[in-house]
């Protein structure tokens, strides 16, 4: 091998491993996202009141 071909393959492994680490952590990325929507859809987890209306949540008096 001539010294362009070595230094062009070089780089090219070089590229070829950033993308991979871009692409590992896209990964991760999306699996995060969906592991928390599939939370939410079960309900599992930490619950939240975030999202509902004023009032909802309190404190229930049942005494009669």
């Amino acid at each position: 091998m001539d010294m362009m071909s070595m230094v062009t393959s070089i780089l090219a492994a070089q590229a070829g491993n950033t993308q991979q680490q871009v692409a590992t952590t896209l990964l991760k990325s999306n699996l995060d996202a969906q592991n928390s929507v599939v939370q939410a859809l079960l309900g599992t987890g930490t619950p939240s009141l975030a999202n509902v209306a004023a009032g909802i949540g309190g404190n229930i008096n049942v005494t009669a």
